[in-house]
């Protein structure tokens, strides 16, 4: 018996499906242990599961993953997201994250955000908004003072379970926020759905994903990062908004979103993309801020 999930496509559940992208060894052949190793790292060996074109709404995805209770066991042992980036290239980028919401997004009723991680735009929502509650979903209880105080004083209610948003009120969220959420997980049109029953007439939703059809995956191929066993399914301009039409939102706006990343960063990623490394190379410390592989989507309630 397989100790991995068989599933159809989880944004419109049909099971024709067309072969797109592999590893050299493709995890379904292996076992949970022997994939530990390759659970995290940008820089190791590639295994990912094998990933799938639906022919019913073109998704991309993992027909055979991890089940729920595997992940969970995996992500708690994972280190913080993005560690080997500077704190002030993420705080540039989730400001900009923000300001992008706040260019088009009510900015008062509920805040609700779904993977907080350590605040920074959680931050700017309680400096820049008005928000009445922060409604903030968090499975690392370690961040959770850290998010408390983010708020500066506001009203705030920390919860750990993600896949629940029972406790929000229907209809009172101005603004809710999925920042490298939605791609990992197992079901994402019934979160879309849930957040869609939290935001009131008019309130919006800000998603940032990996872009599948971006240039830089042409240019990485199999190597693109985001190929990986925490990605369960990656999204498109189309097939995001797809999604959302399902999960009953009125509309949905798709840009490619500002990412800051440190010099050194980009450098040792290019080398290590033709296997080279620059471990021993003295390289600047400076971020730049660049339009590569994301995209920012902004989702609308009627």
């Amino acid at each position: 018996m397989s100790e991995f999930l068989h599933r159809a496509c989880p944004a419109c559940g049909a099971s024709h499906t067309r072969e797109e992208a592999h590893s050299p060894v493709r995890a379904e052949t292996m076992n949970v242990e022997a994939l530990r190793p390759y659970w995290s790292g940008l820089f190791s060996e590639k295994r990912f599961f094998t990933y799938h074109r639906c022919l019913g709404c073109g998704l991309l995805y993992n027909p055979r993953f991890f089940d729920g209770a595997r992940l969970g066991e995996l992500y708690s042992s994972m280190a913080p997201n993005m560690e080997i980036v500077s704190n002030d290239a993420i705080a540039a980028t989730q400001k900009g994250y923000f300001d992008a919401a706040a260019a088009h997004a009510q900015l008062d009723g509920g805040y609700l955000e779904i993977g907080p991680d350590t605040g920074h735009i959680v931050r700017e929502a309680a400096t820049r908004g008005t928000f009445a509650h922060f409604w903030l979903f968090e499975p690392n209880r370690a961040i959770h003072e850290t998010l408390v105080a983010s708020v500066d004083g506001r009203p705030a209610s920390v919860l750990t379970d993600m896949d629940d948003l029972s406790p929000v009120p229907d209809g009172s969220v101005g603004l809710a926020v999925m920042v490298h959420v939605l791609d990992h997980l197992l079901d994402p049109l019934a979160m879309l759905t849930q957040i869609r029953a939290k935001l009131r007439p008019g309130g919006t939703l800000l998603i940032v994903t990996h872009n599948e059809k971006s240039l830089l995956r042409r240019l990485m191929g199999m190597r693109w990062p985001p190929f990986c066993l925490q990605h369960p399914e990656l999204y498109n301009p189309a097939t995001i908004t797809a999604l959302l039409g399902r999960a009953g939102y009125a509309g949905a706006r798709v840009t490619r979103s500002r990412n800051y990343f440190p010099v050194a960063f980009l450098a040792r990623q290019a080398a290590w993309t033709v296997g080279l490394e620059l471990d021993r190379v003295p390289l600047p410390a400076f971020s730049l801020g660049l339009r590569l592989g994301n995209m920012l989507t902004l989702a609308t309630v009627a």
